[in-house]
């Protein structure tokens, strides 16, 4: 199916379209057009109900999925050991995170950052040398711990490419591996059995599964010799749902990871949370990825691309990354080890919001503002609470209902916060700096129209009503 947009140079129309391409027995197109005109969230969260709806249900999500996780990626690369992941979590866990995510370099000797040596999917025993008694250390420590698969990739450097060097979709010499077929029964119940053994024989609790996409990345190739399915897609389904079902034997409550763009509904039976795609020290890209995700993801946790930043940025910057992903699940990759206390108590008071407000922040009604100007202002509701997110210097409307609390977080340079209100109204506020220090206390007095209050930049604003 193709879906296209444009411009009618000759009547100024904006034409949309929609192509199937049919195949005798196939599936019948629906096509579902909403002209109500309300907002553009509502409306999305209207498809994704479409969606559930004809899709097969969701597992759930486990509670650790939706508190603040680490991930070794960007703060150690391939550079992962049993010590240097133990000393990190220890940190996350006082700091907040309930979970931490092992990356690229567990299966590996080689730092070179290449893909010749997936596939085996075996630890490095030099850094791993006895894995299930470092995941139950990490447990110890109070974490949940997951661990990075890069499903389709054979890597040529490894002892798996001779037993399926003949089962390959495509080549990527550039990365020294291939994709593998997921069409071939064998195929699919080697990675099935790698995969599982995360949980069977070492404990974890679950796992990040990467690069699904590239399974589509070109058009495969008419169906071999020992192939059991015709469709590439259907191979990954069938390698998805098998992998699920061998996790969930041994854990019903197992944790998976994808990422954008493998973001169809058609995987959501397969998942329990999906990350926002790399965008390594962009705020801002990492705001407008997570808003994008929550808008279409469903029944999944969104989590935000891990949260980096150089080890002698200031705590206002790091409180300004935490709240641009501050309607998402946030990851955080940095060493802790060289944090200061300042950036390790602005760690500690945003992650701690994260998580004392995950109903309204993750389940909640979401109304992001502008889309088209990456969502300078972000919303959402849910029982007495009211949280918002500036991010530009812009006004913040009060909501005119009877909820009791409201939250202004301000990523903004501009301290200046115009609260704009529609009626009179009382209440008391809490100012609090990025570090969660609170500077003043105070009774507002507000008047309809605009309301100037100081917040500082990577700050909080807390407003309880007056009955």
């Amino acid at each position: 199916m193709s879906v296209g947009a444009g411009v009618v140079e000759e009547s100024g129309d904006f034409a949309f379209t929609v192509e199937q391409h049919l195949t005798p027995g196939g599936p019948p197109l629906h096509l579902r057009i909403d002209l109500s005109g309300r907002h553009f969230a509502d409306t999305l969260r209207s498809v994704t109900d479409w969606w559930a709806e004809a899709g097969e249900p969701h597992p759930g999500v486990a509670p650790a999925a939706r508190m603040p996780a680490y991930s070794t990626w960007y703060s150690l690369h391939q550079s992962v050991d049993a010590p240097s992941v133990e000393r990190q979590a220890a940190i996350a866990a006082a700091i907040g995170c309930e979970s931490v995510i092992v990356d690229d370099g567990w299966q590996t000797t080689d730092r070179t950052r290449g893909y010749g040596h997936c596939g085996d999917w075996q630890p490095n025993p030099a850094a791993f040398p006895d894995l299930a008694a470092h995941v139950t250390e990490v447990h110890r420590l109070g974490l949940s711990y997951l661990l990075w698969y890069a499903l389709p990739f054979i890597g040529r450097l490894g002892d798996a490419w001779h037993r399926f060097q003949d089962k390959i979709l495509h080549h990527e010499p550039h990365l020294d591996a291939a994709v593998l077929d997921p069409r071939h029964p064998d195929v699919r119940d080697h990675l099935t059995q790698r995969v599982a053994q995360s949980v069977e024989r070492w404990g974890m609790d679950g796992v990040k599964i990467d690069f699904i996409d590239r399974f589509a990345a070109r058009p495969a190739p008419a169906p071999p010799t020992g192939a059991d399915c015709t469709d590439a897609h259907e191979g990954v389904r069938r390698l998805l749902a098998d992998i699920d079902t061998r996790l969930r034997r041994t854990r019903p409550d197992a944790i998976v990871e994808h990422r954008q763009p493998h973001t169809s509904p058609a995987l959501w039976p397969y998942a329990t949370m999906l990350r926002a795609t790399d965008c390594p020290l962009s705020p801002a890209e990492n705001r407008q990825r997570t808003i994008d995700c929550r808008l279409t993801a469903g029944p999944l946790a969104v989590h935000s691309d891990m949260i980096m930043w150089h080890h002698g940025e200031t705590p206002e910057n790091i409180a300004v990354h935490l709240i641009n992903a501050l309607f998402a699940v946030p990851q955080i990759s940095a060493d802790l080890t060289r944090q200061t206390p300042d950036q390790l108590a602005t760690l500690t008071f945003w992650l701690g919001i994260a998580r004392r407000h995950r109903a309204a922040l993750q389940l909640g009604t979401l109304h992001p503002a502008r889309p088209e100007l990456g969502y300078p202002l972000v919303r959402t509701h849910h029982d007495d609470t009211t949280v918002i997110a500036r991010y530009a210097p812009i006004p913040v409307p009060l909501p005119d209902t009877g909820r009791p609390t409201l939250l202004v977080a301000n990523a903004d340079r501009d301290t200046a916060v115009q609260l704009t209100a529609v009626r009179a109204d009382r209440a008391h506020a809490t100012i609090q700096g990025c570090r969660g220090e609170i500077p003043s206390r105070t009774t507002l007095d507000l008047a309809p129209g605009p309301n100037p209050v100081t917040v500082p930049t990577g700050g909080l604003l807390t407003l309880t009503r007056e009955p």
